[in-house]
């Protein structure tokens, strides 16, 4: 296989819009006119249910470590960690900007460079997963649990494998590229209007208020 060919395999692959997909199947909608807009698996929650949020980020996890064990077995080249990084790096651009839909409205890879790094650098990965976690379970934000992620990643990976390993600047270059995706939630927790996780989206509930020419259910007062 030709080394360009994987990269865009990767990026097809990292392309596949299971959010949307899931919003189609589930309930006949585009997900990204819903929630929070984004195809993501917070929002799939939101709109989706739990159920389905956990295979679409299950989904999106995958996309991102099938392209980087894979594909570097199939090349005739001597450099297969060059190779699996670019993989890697094609597939969370291709779930960022999918070509499936057009370049419009794709997640904000937190899924997929999980997946990245899980197949990379399983150890360091665990470990911005249990930072994730324990932020999320402390501050109820999955956006600032996701940028506490992206941001012990690079130094999980620096204090495992030593600031010269590609895979450390790897790290800092996804949690560079995190926080950009997450600048509209960093303006709301700043603002201090950001949703919590566990809010699932519902319609307004209509308000309580009787019709002007319902009957009232007591005795009216007597008039003068």
């Amino acid at each position: 296989m030709h080394p360009a060919a994987g990269l865009v395999g990767a990026y097809l692959l990292g392309s596949i819009p299971a959010a949307y997909i899931a919003g189609r199947v589930v309930k006949g909608i585009d997900l990204r006119q819903h929630g929070s807009g984004n195809l993501g698996a917070t929002n799939v929650y939101r709109v989706l249910g739990g159920r389905v949020a956990a295979a679409v980020l299950l989904f999106d996890a995958a996309k991102g470590a099938l392209p980087v064990v894979l594909l570097p077995r199939l090349l005739p080249s001597d450099r297969p960690l060059v190779w699996a990084i670019a993989y890697g790096v094609a597939a969370i651009a291709g779930h960022v900007r999918s070509v499936f839909l057009l370049w419009k409205g794709g997640g904000k890879g937190v899924a997929t460079a999980a997946g990245v790094f899980a197949a990379l650098v399983p150890v360091p990965a665990l470990v911005a997963v249990a930072v994730w976690a324990l932020v999320l379970w402390a501050s109820g934000y999955v956006s600032l649990a996701s940028l506490g992620a992206a941001a012990v990643l690079p130094i999980a990976v620096g204090a495992l494998l030593g600031p010269v390993s590609p895979l450390f600047y790897l790290a800092l270059l996804v949690g560079a590229f995190v926080f950009w995706t997450h600048r509209a939630n960093i303006g709301r927790l700043r603002r201090g209007d950001e949703h919590r996780f566990g809010r699932r989206a519902t319609a307004p509930a209509a308000p309580n208020v009787p019709p002007p020419d319902a009957p009232s259910d007591g005795p009216r007062a007597a008039e003068p």
